[in-house]
């Protein structure tokens, strides 16, 4: 895919334990990843390419990443059994429905749906 101007090309993050963030990720969408060192893993098959950094400081998430997926229970479910945990459970807003969850290293994300 060729990167256009102005548009979101990479979201990275900070994570406390890469095995454990990469192992999260996969048994929750399927993302494959790519080492850099010991300290730094770039994902894939997620609609947007991205990695993490290891980092033993406090993580604070600025930005929420927005994922999208069909069915809501689906994904929350499978969030839930990967480790993740709900912090804000199925809400509707106009145009769809959300949540928000956090990954095993505290990033905050949230899931939407249309459906």
């Amino acid at each position: 895919m060729d990167a256009k101007n102005s548009h979101i090309n990479y979201v990275e993050f900070k994570a406390k334990d890469l095995e454990e963030t990469k192992e999260f990720y996969k048994a929750s969408f399927d993302w494959t990843f790519k080492d850099y060192g010991p300290t730094y893993t770039a994902f894939s098959d997620s609609g947007l390419e991205g990695g993490f950094e290891k980092t033993d400081t406090a993580i604070v998430n600025g930005a929420l990443v927005v994922l999208y997926h069909s069915n809501l229970d689906l994904i929350k479910s499978r969030i839930m059994e990967a480790g993740g945990k709900i912090t804000k459970d199925i809400f509707s807003f106009p145009g769809g429905r959300r949540f928000h969850f956090a990954d095993p290293s505290e990033n905050e994300l949230a899931v939407w749906s249309d459906k």
